[in-house]
């Protein structure tokens, strides 16, 4: 069963609150997907977006949510 991806922002230019919430939610180590969710964006644009901000998104073999 394939993961439903949101993509109600997909197309729409990145604001600095978005860009604040995605280095809030790397910092607490969620997984890319859920990140997507949260934003309404595909994973693809999370990871693209994350590398040309210089954040950097946590391996996925951590516990996610600082455990």
């Amino acid at each position: 069963m394939a993961v439903q991806q949101s993509v109600r922002n997909a197309n729409e230019p990145w604001d600095s609150d978005e860009v604040a919430r995605l280095r809030r939610f790397a910092a607490g180590n969620l997984p890319v997907c859920v990140i997507g969710l949260r934003l309404g964006r595909p994973e693809a644009a999370i990871k693209a977006k994350a590398t040309a901000a210089g954040i950097k998104l946590l391996p996925r073999n951590r516990p996610p949510y600082g455990v």
